[in-house]
């Protein structure tokens, strides 16, 4: 169809039907963190193809001459171009009955009004924004950067390496202060710390486009870049000031080797090259090539001009503080991720081999959705508790009786400071928790047993107080026996480390 009037018309219908499918896809009930996230991704696609569609339209309306020549075209008395259109429909939809109007735009616009699950029975389809992440990244709710922490980890001069979880402390100091602050510069003008916050800045680009899909991240991002370049012109960028005057005022200095065109920072390294092969064989080249050879003995040695151009050292520097400042501004939007992430490698850490292999088994087999979801919903209402005291439910679904709720005291609130300020209800559930994963973990960061003598130690400051005077008193077999390390001879006779050791020394072992 090649009217002009009619594209237009096509165009703006497209457009108001996208925005009553944009309203229809925002206004779906929040059931899960999936099915937010899918209706997100498909208002972001919505979002695009009415760009798309408007940007269309304003072409469409600056083509004045067509729009002119179309409308003398149908004002006239002659109807034949009219019925010359008509004939070009009609033969068209007779060679291709099956063809649908529009172009098919219905089909494209019933993809969006799906409701996130609804599948056929015969025919399950893969959820495509499942495939955007990966595990570790439980469908957009955590960061994977394992990989950024272990190329961190190996930069040289960091000191010592951080474990993972300290590493994320260091992403989440960018809330204060720029990403990597810390570090000497020594380590920041690298090349290696160039391609670290480079591929840094490219995952937490992605994630943040992936899990947040209607947040118009390209845009903060060029007001980052804007800022930036104002700040490094001012020379007013946190923790680049000083490499900003040095390379702006005073230059590069070094000795400068017209035949290996290379910079040397000191004369002795500039006069040790000299005798090398790479350096006589490059000479030689410079000398075939008509170009004046260098003096062996220092004389044809040229110091870098103090020039204004950006030299490939001061790119560098530029490229990464660049960087710096972006990432530093990712990790301010996804500081609440960023604090779920570390949450959930703390429970990770606690969990048993059994426990972590289970709950990958409940992620790969998801338990099946109702069956009868409006009929659930309507015996859900027919037996709706009266709970007004939100007490307890007992095992048959029930709350328990207010007498038995007071009996157990499940109303007094217990807080132990070790398992992070949680808070238990009732003794019950209080004396348990001792011997529980959250406690044990707490302990083990503590560097203290978790044994008996502990038992009803919830403070931080009691605990290290009570583990000083148990090693005051002599006791320190309560920390061997927890850390004891068993060792073997050659014969297989087993002894712990200590009993080793003496033996070894008696040359009995």
């Amino acid at each position: 169809m090649d009217s002009f009037i009619e594209i237009q018309r096509q165009t703006q219908e497209e457009i108001e039907r996208f925005d009553k499918a944009l309203y229809t896809i925002l206004s779906r009930p929040s059931t899960s963190h999936e099915v937010v996230l899918q209706n997100e991704h498909k208002a972001a696609q919505v979002l695009d193809r009415i760009s798309a569609r408007a940007a269309t339209m304003d072409a469409l309306y600056d083509q004045d001459d067509a729009k002119k020549a179309e409308l003398e075209a149908l004002s006239g008395n002659d109807l034949s171009p009219f019925y010359a259109r008509l004939v070009k429909i009609q033969e068209h939809y007779n060679k291709y009955p099956d063809s649908l109007p529009g172009g098919g735009f219905d089909l494209e616009l019933a993809y969006f009004l799906d409701e996130p699950g609804q599948e056929e029975e015969d025919f399950e389809e893969e959820d495509p924004v499942a495939l955007l992440f990966s595990g570790e990244e439980s469908y957009g709710r955590y960061l994977d950067l394992y990989t950024n922490h272990t190329t961190y980890s190996n930069l040289k001069g960091i000191g010592k390496r951080p474990a993972y979880l300290q590493y994320l402390d260091l992403l989440n100091a960018a809330q204060q202060q720029p990403v990597h602050s810390d570090l000497p510069k020594e380590v920041r003008f690298t090349k290696d710390y160039e391609t670290y916050i480079k591929d840094l800045h490219s995952y937490l680009l992605s994630f943040t486009k992936r899990s947040q899909p209607l947040y118009d991240v390209e845009a903060e991002q060029r007001r980052a870049e804007e800022d930036f370049q104002t700040k490094w012109d001012a020379n007013e960028l946190p923790g680049w000031e000083d490499v900003i005057e040095k390379k702006d005022q005073e230059g590069i200095p070094g000795i400068w080797c017209a035949a290996c065109q290379k910079l040397y920072s000191k004369q002795t390294v500039y006069d040790a090259h000299l005798t090398s092969k790479k350096h006589i064989k490059a000479s030689q080249k410079q000398a075939a090539s008509g170009a004046p050879p260098p003096n062996p003995n220092g004389n044809g040695e040229s110091h870098v001009p103090q020039t204004n151009h950006q030299s490939p050292a001061r790119t560098r520097i530029r490229t990464s503080a660049y960087y710096t400042h972006l990432s530093t501004s990712l990790l301010q939007n996804l500081a609440s991720v960023l604090a779920e992430t570390k949450s959930n490698v703390e429970r990770r850490f606690s969990l048993t081999a059994r426990e972590r292999e289970q709950e990958l088994q409940e992620k790969a087999n998801p338990p099946p959705p109702p069956v009868n979801a409006e009929g659930n919903e309507e015996e859900e209402e027919e037996e709706r508790i009266y709970n007004p005291l939100k007490l307890p439910l007992g095992w048959d679904g029930k709350p328990i009786p207010y007498w038995l709720y007071k009996l157990h005291g499940l109303g007094v609130e217990y807080k132990c400071e070790i398992c992070s300020d949680h808070v238990y209800m009732g003794r019950k559930n209080f004396d348990r928790h001792f011997q529980e994963s959250r406690h044990a973990f707490g302990m083990r960061a503590l560097g203290l047993p978790n044994t008996k003598h502990f038992h009803e130690i919830t403070r931080i400051e009691d605990a290290l107080a009570l583990a000083e005077k148990l090693k005051q008193e002599g006791r320190n077999e309560i920390f061997e026996n927890e850390t004891m390390e068993e060792l073997e001879d050659d014969e297989g006779n087993v002894y712990n480390r200590k009993t080793y050791e003496d033996l070894k020394k008696q040359g009995l072992i």
